[in-house]
């Protein structure tokens, strides 16, 4: 694994974090490490846009929707 230095924390920020890693049961490293990985694992906007995209592409006409819904309609 690879370490990562962080430099010129402001003070109130460094607080802000170990009281949040404190409230967590956690160190401070290992509040990071989370921070840092939900992070990149969560997929940015473009990525799920992308995904949706790619999931919900039809290919279905009108005329073919249109059918479908008479079809429906008519075994009612």
């Amino acid at each position: 694994m690879t370490a990562v230095t962080i430099r010129e924390v402001p003070d109130s920020v460094l607080e802000q974090l170990k009281l949040k890693a404190a409230q967590g049961g956690k160190s401070l490293q290992s509040y990071l490490l989370d921070l840092v990985t939900r992070e990149a694992t969560t997929p940015t906007l473009a990525e799920m846009m992308a995904r949706l995209d790619r999931e919900t592409r039809t290919e279905l006409s009108t005329p073919d929707i249109l059918a479908a819904i008479e079809d429906s309609r008519e075994r009612r």
